[in-house]
């Protein structure tokens, strides 16, 4: 079936739910008005439509290749990618001065979102690219940004990250890539580096890879750790590619999904790098990028959640299976008037829009930082960003599954599709930072005010919920019960003086704070339609079906750790 990107939907959630005329009144983002956010969302979903899903199963049909040092897209990506840098999609939130739209990162979140429905391992490409952007803005000297950004963001040139190797996954700081000064400015980098997105291709323009490397004299651990821009190609002054750098494709992973989209074993071999930020400060660039990419990541998710949806929506109206129950009764005669088939249906469709709202309201709290500067937009977008990532994500996998599982045996039949979104998904749980590092992050880091930003969001949640009460009286009295539960278990999580004790629950606290939060953004959804109609329908479905689980994720979230030590090696394997 084709893919239909949900413009309305996002304007929904933009005009209703999650704030976003707050950021259009700021001066920063004036521009960002409604015309403007409509037409940038349809054009966006026009070009998403017609021309990266038609290359969906293409490139899971016939993967990136290695072929004599060069990698080689599936058959269409180089047009794919044509499309995305003709448009100055690159550049939708990127600076004015370097030729960028500057428009908020809010409608980025869409797009990749859009992106990810349509093609998800091409619309990874410019997700790096971005995050590169973004790094470069705040950590680069002025001469880089002016080399590079303009040529990135018109989509001339592409960018990488370069973190991983295989001694050092999550644990960054066990790198061994060197950088050598050459004594012009520039430094010989050599290592390896694995799991590479996008590492090589064939549209041709330069791959700027940002490459994370020790000096001599680098304290061990993530301290010591420097940021390298290293081009494929030495960029002369005037913008024109000179020579090719010592570096190469060792290799392609062979990867469960997304194959599309070239994942690489990268070697350097004393190639030529310049210095992005300060010495030994290359987490700190680094975590630009990354922040970055956490939240696209999350909106991955939600983007295959949305394709799986569609796709399982379009097979249950056409599938005919048996006597239904509605036979005779107005029903649609196919497998979506079963009862469970409908539960499926409506459990993705309320996750995807809760998964979708939380993550815009993630954009709306960055922008909003950006453009005034407050820090406690800057304390809100720190605290929802692992929720973004982490529920958007889990989402995504969540709901292709259940596509899966309403194809039946079709399902598991590759020519369906429906297996590609479930196969194409799983990885954004563990890149950007495994889904329970992003937890770990969230009781610990973005909790050591004692609990100030999440207990604010829950006020929120309360003082709406008391509000939807005399109209909605029986969402708004759960909703309310559900914030007071996460109360009682977020005091708990932060008089923990022992962190590994937040640490054994943090995953279902997460999950619980995501499941009360959507179901906040549900009843805001039937309130601003009035109580009556499809989206408070579905609040009704999410809030008295879904939210319940809440409980249980936030009894399994205060039980601590010392259960969990109490097994020994041998018990987990006997």
């Amino acid at each position: 079936m084709p893919y239909r990107s949900p413009v309305a939907e996002y304007k929904f959630v933009l005009e209703n739910i999650v704030g976003f005329d707050d950021v259009a009144a700021t001066e920063r983002f004036a521009e960002a008005t409604p015309d403007t956010v409509d037409a940038i969302l349809t054009e966006v979903g026009r070009m998403a439509d017609e021309k990266l899903a038609p290359l969906n199963r293409n490139g899971d049909l016939y993967p990136a290749v290695l072929e004599n040092g060069v990698v080689r897209t599936s058959k269409g990506f180089a047009e794919g990618y044509a499309a995305i840098a003709e448009g100055g999609w690159n550049g939708l939130s990127a600076p004015v001065e370097h030729g960028g739209m500057g428009l908020p990162l809010t409608l980025t979140c869409a797009m990749n979102d859009i992106f990810s429905g349509s093609c998800m391992a091409l619309g990874l490409n410019p997700l790096l690219t971005q995050g590169q952007i973004e790094a470069l803005d705040h950590h680069a000297p002025d001469w880089m940004k002016d080399l590079y950004m303009p040529r990135l963001i018109s989509g001339e040139w592409t960018g990488t990250m370069n973190l991983t190797e295989p001694q050092a996954g999550s644990d960054v700081g066990a790198l061994s890539t060197k950088a050598v000064p050459n004594g012009d400015g520039t430094y010989a980098i050599t290592g390896q580096k694995i799991y590479i997105s996008w590492g090589d291709h064939d549209f041709g323009g330069n791959i700027c890879h940002a490459v994370l490397a020790r000096l001599p004299d680098a304290a061990p651990g993530t301290k010591g750790i420097s940021l390298f821009m290293v081009p494929k190609f030495l960029p002369k002054e005037d913008g024109s590619l000179g020579e090719p750098n010592s570096l190469r494709v060792v290799s392609l992973e062979h990867k469960m999904g997304i194959h599309g989209s070239p994942t690489c074993v990268m070697e350097y071999a004393g190639a030529t790098g310049w210095m992005i930020g300060k010495d030994h400060g290359g987490m700190a660039a680094m975590f630009t990028m990354m922040n970055n990419a956490r939240l696209a990541v999350g909106m991955q998710g939600i983007g295959i959640a949305e394709g799986a949806l569609q796709h399982a929506q379009a097979y249950a109206l056409e599938r005919k299976q048996g006597r239904t129950p509605l036979e005779g009764k107005g029903g649609s005669g196919t497998i979506a008037d079963f009862a469970d088939v409908r539960r499926m249906l409506a459990t993705m469709k309320a996750d995807t829009f809760a998964a979708r709202a939380i993550a815009l309201a993630c954009g709306v709290a960055l922008d909003m930082a950006a453009a005034t500067g407050d820090k406690g937009w800057q304390a809100r977008a720190a605290f929802l960003t692992p929720i973004a990532k982490t529920f958007g994500t889990e989402t995504g996998i969540t709901v292709s599954e259940l596509g899966v599982q309403i194809h039946g045996g079709m399902g598991f039949i590759e020519e369906t599709g429906a297996a590609q979104y479930s196969r194409d998904v799983r990885v954004t749980a563990i890149y950007e930072g495994t889904n329970g590092i992003q937890a770990m992050d969230m009781v610990a880091r973005k909790m050591m005010d004692g609990g100030e930003m999440a207990n604010t969001l829950i006020d929120e949640i309360e003082s709406f919920a008391e509000t939807a009460r005399a109209s909605l009286p029986e969402l708004g009295g759960a909703v309310w019960e559900a914030a007071e539960t996460l109360r009682e278990a977020t005091e708990w999580m932060t008089g923990q003086g022992d962190l590994n004790d937040r640490f054994a629950g943090a995953v279902p606290y997460l999950m619980g704070f995501a499941r009360v939060l959507g179901a906040h953004y549900h009843l805001r959804a039937a309130m601003a339609e009035g109580g009556d109609g499809p989206r408070t329908r579905l609040a009704r479905f999410y809030i008295d079906r879904l939210l319940p689980e809440h409980v249980g994720h936030l009894a399994h979230a205060t039980c601590g750790s010392a259960d969990l030590y109490a097994f020994t090696t041998e018990d987990l394997t006997a």
